[in-house]
């Protein structure tokens, strides 16, 4: 894909918006500009751009401002790894002083803590600018509720994907450098791929967890959206509790595993996807790894155990809010329905989920990583999905995005990066996936392929970092 336009220089603080994390964070730590100026740049592009992407929930401009302000007198700004770093925030957990509804009409009171990712983020000097939304109890692949349809950055007429769709859209369109999410059953990648974005998908235990009344049964992990590798780096360092540190090269060759059967039969990738994925796997032989086709097997109880802990995820969510079912959307109260059935049968099986553990742990004993496809093509339409039937949203979910369920299931990291572009423009993904304790390997690798492969930061239409479109003489 393209590379985006050069980095924006400091002529004024609207030229502060679509720069890197990175380095934001390092002119704060310096002095070289301030973080309510930081701040206030960004909230000013929110307010520029949200009303035609409906990235947020809640701008909390006044809270922000004030945090930024907390920022620059810090007696430690100087060694804040994100100091100043403007961030959003999933609707599913808590921030300080904010309600979370998990996308529902629930009206719980605001919290009175923050959520443990929040917390590493704010100590690491972030300021939560908003909370973004999501669909219903974060069930779906598109992201949309009665009150708006969050929409997709390089395409309005596309959903951002979901469930961290309302993240996606906030990064794609320069609102935020870096934006939390969550990933269950690919609520972080899909919206990653469809908004051409980067994320990591830590495996079980590297994050603390703690979403919803149990995490969907140990599937469901936090993490970050961002536009560069060394944003994401940094990010997940700061969500893992780890000191950040310069990204290296993964050190040695590599034996990498790609496989393009999905998992669900009779699917398959389109021609753009199945090129990206050729595409990054000339670049990975040419930088000297051994590239093999292999296929995981995925069985029948593995898919049944990941769409057991999908249902019952949405009763469990739904009672520890304290929703009246029927105050669901139609599609989520069948869903909901289906999940007590599921819970009452006895269906969510430890042993189904460790078998499938260790089925992985044996595939990677002689590869390092595995690269797949995200998504069969495009991403589904931006409409009131949730007018639409159970039946309708979950075959339309399935369709398109086969690749990223089992890897919430064997707890394994999972990346996804930009990797081409469709003809119309938009981007079109990868994924990587490593065994456990493999985030830094790949992290190591996107890196790589990001300095072969540069791809365009934002979608072009609300791209901070383009030069002003000139007025006609």
């Amino acid at each position: 894909m393209d590379a985006s336009p050069a980095p924006a220089t400091d002529d004024g603080p609207g030229t502060l918006v679509g720069l890197p994390a990175t380095e934001i964070a390092e002119r704060v730590r310096s002095g070289a500009v301030s973080a309510v100026d930081v701040v206030r740049a960004h909230l000013e592009h929110i307010a520029a751009v949200d009303a035609r992407i409906g990235a947020f929930r809640v701008v909390r401009e006044e809270a922000a401002l004030a945090e930024a302000a907390a920022v620059d007198a810090a007696p430690d700004r100087g060694s804040l790894p994100l100091a100043g770093v403007p961030v959003a925030v999933k609707d599913n957990v808590a921030v300080a002083g904010e309600v979370s509804t998990d996308g529902t009409t629930a009206t719980p009171a605001p919290a009175t803590a923050d959520h443990p990712v929040v917390a590493r983020l704010r100590t690491a000097g972030a300021v939560v600018v908003g909370i973004t939304r999501v669909p219903e109890l974060c069930l779906y692949s598109a992201t949309d509720g009665p009150a708006a349809v969050s929409r997709n950055p390089w395409d309005t007429a596309l959903s951002p994907a979901g469930s961290s769709g309302g993240s996606a859209a906030a990064v794609a369109a320069g609102c935020v450098p870096v934006a939390h999410g969550n990933d269950g059953m690919g609520s972080l990648r899909l919206p990653a791929a469809a908004c051409g974005l980067v994320t990591l998908k830590p495996g079980l235990g590297v994050v603390p967890a703690l979403i919803g009344a149990d995490s969907w049964s140990d599937m469901a992990e936090n993490g970050a959206l961002t536009t560069t590798v060394a944003d994401l780096a940094l990010a997940h360092a700061v969500l893992a509790g780890k000191e950040p540190a310069p990204l290296a090269g993964p050190g040695r060759p590599l034996r990498i595993a790609v496989s393009t059967r999905s998992p669900v039969p009779g699917l398959r990738a389109d021609a753009p996807t199945r090129a990206a994925v050729d595409a990054v796997v000339a670049e990975l032989v040419a930088a000297g790894h051994t590239v093999v086709p292999r296929n995981p097997r995925i069985s029948t109880g593995a898919a049944t155990g990941a769409l057991a802990r999908w249902m019952a995820g949405a009763e469990d969510d739904a009672a520890a809010l304290g929703l009246d079912r029927a105050a669901l959307q139609p599609r989520s109260r069948t869903h909901a329905r289906i999940g007590r059935m599921v819970r009452r049968a006895g269906l969510i099986r430890p042993r189904t989920q460790q078998r499938f553990r260790e089925q992985m742990a044996a595939f990677f004993e002689d590869v390092d990583v595995l690269l797949t496809p995200v998504t069969t093509g495009p991403p589904l339409a931006a409409r009131p999905w949730h007018e639409r039937s159970f039946l309708a949203n979950v075959t339309a979910n399935a369709r398109w995005a086969p690749w990223t369920a089992a890897w919430n299931l064997a707890g394994l990291p999972a990346l996804v990066l930009p990797a081409g572009s469709r003809p119309e423009g938009l981007p079109v993904a990868v994924q990587l996936i490593g065994p456990a304790g493999a985030e830094t390997r790949l992290l190591s690798i996107a890196g790589e392929l990001e300095r072969a492969r540069p791809w365009r930061r934002y979608a072009p239409v609300f791209d901070p970092t383009a030069p002003p479109v000139a007025a006609p003489a």
